[in-house]
This record gives C-alpha cells, sequence and structure tokens, in this order.
C-alpha cells in the first residue's frame, strides 16, 4: 500500500487531473445515469470548502504575527492590481459588448432578491466583516474570516510568547498538510465534477446561448491572455506568460470544475509554495484576493447588462458605459458579500440605465441557465489571477530591490 501511495504522489498532480477529467466526460456521454459517480465531486469540493476557513485563519494569524515591515509594500502593490485588473477587465468587456451586442431571450424570473444599491453591497461588506469569528468560519465568510484573523494576528504579535506563537504555527502547518491530502483526491474529484456537468447539462447549452457564451468567455479569455500579461509585464520586466500559463494550468483548472474560489484557497496556497513566494505574503493576499480580485465577475455583470440594454432598445453612450465600468468593478469586489455572486448584482447594474427589476432578473434566470460555462470560466479567472498578481507583487518588490526573482520558483 505504502508503494502505491508514493506512486500515485510521485505521478503529476496535472496528469492525473487531466485523466480524471477525460474520464469524467466519457463517463457523463456513456452512462449519465449513474449517479453515484458525481458524489466524488461533492466530497472533494465539500472536503476544500470545509478546510478552508480554518486554513485561512489559522495561516493569515499565524503569517500576521510574525510579519516583517517589508511585507506592507507588497500589499499595496496587490491590491492595485487587484483593483486594476478588475476595472480594465469591465472597460474590455463593453468594448467587446459595443462590437459583438448581443440580445437575450428572456426565460421564466430567477427567485432569489438582488441587492437594491451598491450602498446595501458595501453595508453587507461591513457587517459580514465584524459577524461571529465561530460563525464566519462554519459558514465560509471569507470577509469575517480575514478580519478577525487580521485582528488576532496583530493582537498575537504585541502580546503572544514565542512559546503561544510556535502554537499557531504548528497548527497551520497540521491544517495545510490536511489540505495537501484533499488535493491529492483531486482527480477523483474532477472525475465527478465532471461526470456530473456532462451528465446534467450535455451539449444543448452552447447552441441555445452560443452567441451570449461566446462574448462572456472571448472577454475573460482576452483578459486572462492579453489583459493580464500585459500587466504583469509592466511590473516584472520579463517576459509573463511563463508564470501566466502555470498559473492557468495549475489554479485555473481545478478552478474550473470545483466553480468555487474558496475551495480553490488551498490549491493556490500550495501553488505560491512552489512558485518560491513568501508565506508571510502569500497567506494573506491569496485569500484577500478571492475576497476582491474579481475579474471574471466585473466582465459577467457588464456584458449581461448591455445585453440587457440591447434587448430592450436603450441606447448606451461612452460616459455611462465608463460609469458602468466602475459600477461593475466596485460590485465585482463587493460579490462576495452577495448571496448568488456576480449575477445577482446584475440588478444593480441594469438600474443605472432605469431598467426595472423584474426585466433584470429575467437575465438573471439565463445567467443561472449558462452558469456551468460562465461560472466555471470566471471563477478559473478569479482564483488563477489571485497567484498571478501575489507572484507579481512579490517578484516587483525583489526587482526594485535588486534581489533574485527565482522565477517560476522551484524545479524550474
Amino acid at each position: 500500500m505504502k508503494k502505491i501511495i508514493e506512486k500515485w504522489v510521485g505521478t503529476s498532480l496535472i496528469l492525473r487531473i487531466f485523466v480524471g477529467l477525460v474520464l469524467g466526460a466519457v463517463l457523463g456521454l456513456l452512462v449519465p445515469q449513474a449517479e453515484a459517480i458525481a458524489i466524488l465531486g461533492s466530497v472533494f469540493v465539500g472536503a476544500l470548502k470545509s478546510i478552508a476557513p480554518v486554513l485561512v485563519f489559522l495561516l493569515v494569524a499565524s503569517a500576521l504575527s510574525r510579519a516583517h515591515s517589508h511585507i506592507g509594500k507588497r500589499f499595496s502593490s496587490v491590491i492595485a492590481l487587484y483593483m486594476m485588473s478588475t476595472l480594465i477587465a469591465a472597460v474590455i468587456s463593453v468594448f467587446a459588448s459595443f462590437v459583438f451586442p448581443v440580445r437575450i431571450t428572456f426565460t421564466t424570473l430567477a427567485t432569489a432578491e438582488p441587492p437594491q444599491g451598491l450602498a446595501e453591497v458595501m453595508r453587507n461588506l461591513v457587517l459580514n466583516m465584524v459577524t461571529n469569528p465561530v460563525s464566519s468560519i462554519s459558514n465560509a465568510n471569507y470577509i469575517g474570516v480575514l478580519f478577525w484573523a487580521v485582528v488576532a494576528g496583530l493582537c498575537l504579535k504585541m502580546t503572544a510568547s514565542e512559546n503561544t506563537l510556535n502554537l499557531i504555527s504548528e497548527l497551520s502547518n497540521c491544517v495545510s498538510l490536511i489540505v495537501r491530502c484533499i488535493i491529492q483526491c483531486a482527480p477523483f474529484g474532477i472525475l465527478g465534477l465532471v461526470f456530473a456537468s456532462v451528465s446534467e447539462s450535455g451539449l444543448e447549452i452552447f447552441t441555445d446561448y452560443g452567441k451570449l457564451l461566446i462574448v462572456l468567455v472571448g472577454s475573460m479569455l482576452f483578459v486572462a491572455l492579453v489583459v493580464n500579461p500585459v500587466i504583469v509585464a509592466l511590473f516584472i520586466r520579463r517576459n509573463p506568460y511563463p508564470l501566466v500559463f502555470k498559473c492557468l494550468k495549475e489554479s485555473g483548472l481545478t478552478a474550473f470544475f470545483t466553480r468555487s474560489s474558496a475551495a480553490n484557497i488551498p490549491i493556490n496556497m500550495q501553488l505560491c509554495e512552489r512558485l518560491g513566494l513568501e508565506k508571510d505574503f502569500y497567506s494573506v493576499s491569496i485569500p484577500l484576493g478571492a475576497t476582491i480580485n474579481m475579474d471574471g465577475a466585473a466582465v459577467t455583470i457588464t456584458v449581461m447588462t448591455l445585453a440587457v440594454c440591447n434587448t430592450m432598445g436603450i441606447a448606451v453612450d461612452i460616459p455611462t458605459a465608463i460609469l458602468l465600468s466602475v459600477l461593475a468593478t466596485l460590485g465585482a469586489c463587493g460579490a462576495s458579500g452577495v448571496a448568488g455572486g456576480s449575477l445577482l448584482l446584475i440588478p444593480l447594474a441594469c438600474s443605472l440605465f432605469g431598467i426595472n427589476n423584474d426585466i433584470a432578473m429575467q437575465a438573471v434566470a439565463v445567467g443561472f441557465i449558462i452558469g456551468v460555462v460562465q461560472d466555471s470560466v470566471e471563477t478559473a479567472l478569479n482564483s488563477s489571477g489571485d497567484v498571478l498578481f501575489t507572484a507579481t507583487a512579490e517578484y516587483y518588490e525583489r526587482r526594485k530591490t535588486g534581489k533574485a526573482m527565482n522565477y517560476l520558483g522551484k524545479g524550474e
């Protein structure tokens, strides 16, 4: 058994995931009634979602309790990168919607209740910050988890003894080991997730809403393969694509199938470790990115809103489109505080054009239908960007101080 485990761990994780992906697709087409296979995916995502809040709390608290002063400069850089990329993603999707205007065939109304304005989104964010810390961890409220972890880490730095700091560090290492064990089961989880998607949705979704999906996915791919690499190149002054493709392959791939930024936090942490990044930095910047780095959400909000405008015959001028981009950026950063994420912020953006809630919620319903593709690509873009910009911020600081980048980390 020990030899089997060693051989399994020694085989490339990406290769194992690819095999699971292919098997899941084949089984989904051949035996779609074998619903038990889908349980593998549910168990994998459930395990990651369950352990991730505990991991984030301990890692952030431990990192800040021992953090050095130079880490603060990197946080300002990574926050700037997160916000810049999200705003540019919104602007790109505006241009895509102008060049390839899309109309929506409305369906039944969605039943979820959207926020009534940007003020409500921000209010929910602030309230989520001060939610009971135990409740935040149990409910995977990452805004609350981050807030209380930062408070705990700073207080530990000021008051804790060395023995206490060592205990917190050892607990975070223990949870990290649990996460690594779960990630080794990713091929089985991906198999179950792909099986569930193929057996439930088939290929019809591409024909019914093909043009809308092309604009959405095309905009997200343009951001991932053109916009983000340009931003990275400006900061690190090196060819960005090896880093971009590594993040897409090792973070974006799993995020695409789990469709959960929360579940992908442990995977991103492990990738940052392999990239040779500083643990004190990435243990905070990765969960922070899962909260405010929302390129894909900005694209979804903007494209869907302009599609509703096209359907309703509403002309959108350039100044209003720019205002929409800013609104989508701010709304996307608050998407983690809204049940339903980016889709339920569409009515908020539609209100900018005087579109009533009933019409806007029909667009939300369409969003839920195409979500198996839209949400997968959106999560892959968001989550891989967390690692990409975390690495960029650290490499930028190293370049300014003349330190070696150790580009692409271990084994490269």
